[in-house]
């Protein structure tokens, strides 16, 4: 991974921004993804969640700088690290090394693609429950052949935090022409993000019309997202228009 100049990051970086009470969001750097041999800009993107107490929950880590660990420690102590999904692991290891209690919680095949870049090991996200943060924040597995992501709803703020089942990038921030007609073919595009045509291959369509119907039946007012633009209000109805190909 290496800083990419075709897409525009959400500046500023590295900050706290808040997003409902006790949920902030932090725009890591854009870096190259690649698999399969093509190498893509993509911008990244922490969840940040405040639990009882000062209990913090780390969604898909960034960059941990000094001055955001300074701030993270204004809000809490970060309890548990989540690797969402196996691709979404990178920062994970300085986390670890900056906080040593905090447990992390790895998603089906993230250790695997990961290989030897986590020296610890994290304990499995697979289940719909029996997790610290029961009670706070649902937990759904959403299972595809090529990767499960697992998807969170805060349900006192009614906030969907999900990872790659949508992405929403922004014309506006693509420097890059080639790029530009990649996100709107693949489906990916604001205002009109929703899953990547690829993606949309990898998950058998009857469990994942549930998982979308259980996140429906959660009437989230927002949506949280790694990649792009997430929604900042009337969550559920913008949901359904992502996934619309999938419920009609």
């Amino acid at each position: 991974m290496r800083p990419s100049a075709p897409l525009e990051a959400y500046a500023p970086l590295n900050v706290l921004k808040p997003v409902a009470p006790d949920i902030w969001i932090v725009d890591g750097p854009t870096i190259r993804f690649g698999l399969v041999g093509l190498s893509l800009p993509i911008s990244t993107r922490m969840t940040i969640v405040r639990l009882r107490g000062r209990d913090l929950f780390i969604h898909s880590p960034t960059a941990l700088t000094p001055e955001l660990q300074a701030a993270i420690a204004t809000l809490g102590t970060p309890r548990w690290l989540i690797g969402p999904n196996r691709l979404h692991y990178w920062w994970l290891p300085e986390w670890k090394a900056a906080y040593p209690g905090a447990q992390a919680y790895l998603a089906p095949r993230l250790p695997q693609q990961a290989h030897r870049h986590l020296s610890f090991e994290g304990r499995p996200l697979t289940k719909a429950s029996g997790y610290p943060w029961d009670g706070h924040l649902q937990t759904l597995p959403v299972a595809g052949r090529f990767m499960t992501e697992v998807v969170f709803f805060h349900t006192a703020t009614r906030t969907l935090i999900l990872t790659d089942l949508i992405e929403n990038f922004e014309a506006q921030r693509i420097h890059a022409r080639w790029m530009r007609r990649l996100t709107r073919f693949a489906g990916v595009q604001a205002p009109h993000g929703g899953m990547a045509c690829d993606m949309r291959l990898t998950f058998p369509r009857a469990p994942l019309r549930q998982a979308v119907e259980r996140m429906l039946a959660w009437r989230p007012e927002r949506v949280v997202i790694a990649h792009g633009r997430g929604f900042e209000n009337d969550g559920a109805t913008r949901l359904r228009r992502a996934f619309q190909w999938l419920l009609d």
